[in-house]
C-alpha cells in the first residue's frame, strides 16, 4: 500500500510536508470528489471484507467506492501514514423512520487533532448529510459548510451531529418548494462518544449489514459522490442531482429514472466506476 498511489486515486499533487488543518481540508475533499459513498458490492454478489489490504485493493487500484467501514478506514490509514493524531469512533446513525437512533453502533466516523483542536472527519456519510470540511468538535456551535449548516451539541458525553435542511427546487414539480423548513428543519444525523475504536470492533457490524434483509443497504443499491457543486445520487435505477444553493437558501434537485442499461453508462460517467461482475439494481 502506498500512499502516493492513493494521492493519484484521489487526484492530489500538492505538499503534505505539514500534518495541518490546511492539507487535512484538501485531502478531505479530494477523497469525498473520488471516492463515492457505494453498497454495489452486496447488490453484485461480492463480499465485503473490512481489513485494510482488501479496502485499499478495492478502493485505490479498482477505482472502486465503499461504504463508511471503508472509506473511512481508508482515509484513517492515509491520515495515520501523514503523521496526523487520528482515532476511530463509532456513532449510531439517526433513524427517520424509527424517529430514533440505533441502539448499536452502526456507523465509523474519525476524530483527528491537530494544535490541541479536535475535528471530526468523515468521508462516509454520502448523500446530502455529507459534511465537505473538517468539522471543528464544539458543542452548539452553527459550522456552515456550501452543503448546508452542520452542529454538534454534546450532552453528558454523547455528541450529537446534525444539520439544518435547506429547501428543495424540483423543475418538474408543480409544487415549487418541497422540505420547507418549518419547526423541525433540524436532520438529526448520529450520536457518537469519543471512546477510541479499532477497526476490528466493526467486523460483526460489517457482516450483519451484508446478511441482515431489513437494512436500508440490504435493500437498495446506493451509489453517491460529492461534486464541487453539489452530489450525485443513484438509488436504484433513479438518478439524483443536487446543487447546492441554487438559490439562497435553496438547494435544485433533479431525479431521472434511468434503464439497465443506462445504470452501468451513468456508474462510468457520473461515478467513474465500473464493476466487475453484474449489478442487480
Amino acid at each position: 500500500m502506498n500512499i502516493q498511489e492513493y494521492f493519484a486515486r484521489i487526484s492530489y499533487n500538492e505538499s503534505h510536508q505539514d500534518a495541518d488543518l490546511q492539507t487535512l481540508t484538501v485531502i478531505f475533499q479530494r477523497h469525498i470528489r473520488a471516492i463515492p459513498f457505494e453498497n454495489l458490492s452486496m447488490h453484485c454478489g461480492e463480499t465485503i471484507e473490512l481489513d485494510l489490504q482488501s479496502t485499499y485493493n478495492k478502493i485505490v487500484r479498482k477505482k472502486r467506492g465503499g461504504w463508511c467501514l471503508e472509506s473511512n478506514h481508508l482515509l484513517f490509514w492515509a491520515l495515520q501514514e501523514l503523521g496526523y493524531d487520528v482515532c476511530i469512533l463509532g456513532g449510531n446513525s439517526y433513524e427517520p423512520a424509527e424517529k430514533a437512533y440505533t441502539a448499536e453502533i452502526n456507523h465509523i466516523l474519525l476524530k483527528v487533532v491537530i494544535k490541541g483542536n479536535s475535528y471530526i472527519v468523515d468521508a462516509g456519510f454520502g448523500g446530502a448529510y455529507q459534511a465537505w470540511q473538517p468539522l471543528m468538535l464544539i458543542s452548539g456551535k452553527d459550522q456552515p459548510q456550501v452543503p448546508g449548516i452542520f452542529r454538534f451539541m454534546e450532552d453528558n458525553g454523547t455528541w450529537y451531529f446534525e444539520k439544518v435542511k435547506r429547501k428543495h427546487y424540483i423543475p418538474e414539480e408543480s409544487v415549487p418548494f418541497t422540505d420547507t423548513p418549518e419547526m423541525g428543519n433540524i436532520r438529526k444525523i448520529y450520536t457518537f462518544t469519543l471512546e477510541p475504536r479499532h477497526i476490528n470492533d466493526f467486523q460483526e457490524l460489517n457482516t450483519y449489514l451484508q446478511v441482515s434483509p431489513d437494512n436500508i443497504l440490504r435493500k437498495k443499491s446506493i451509489c453517491t459522490l460529492q461534486t464541487t457543486e453539489g452530489l450525485y445520487g443513484l438509488v436504484g435505477w433513479t438518478l439524483t442531482e443536487m446543487k447546492y444553493n441554487y438559490m439562497e437558501d435553496v438547494d435544485l434537485v433533479q431525479f431521472t429514472t434511468l434503464t439497465d442499461e443506462e445504470v452501468e453508462k451513468t456508474l462510468k460517467d457520473k461515478f467513474n466506476i465500473v464493476l466487475e461482475n453484474k449489478l442487480v439494481p
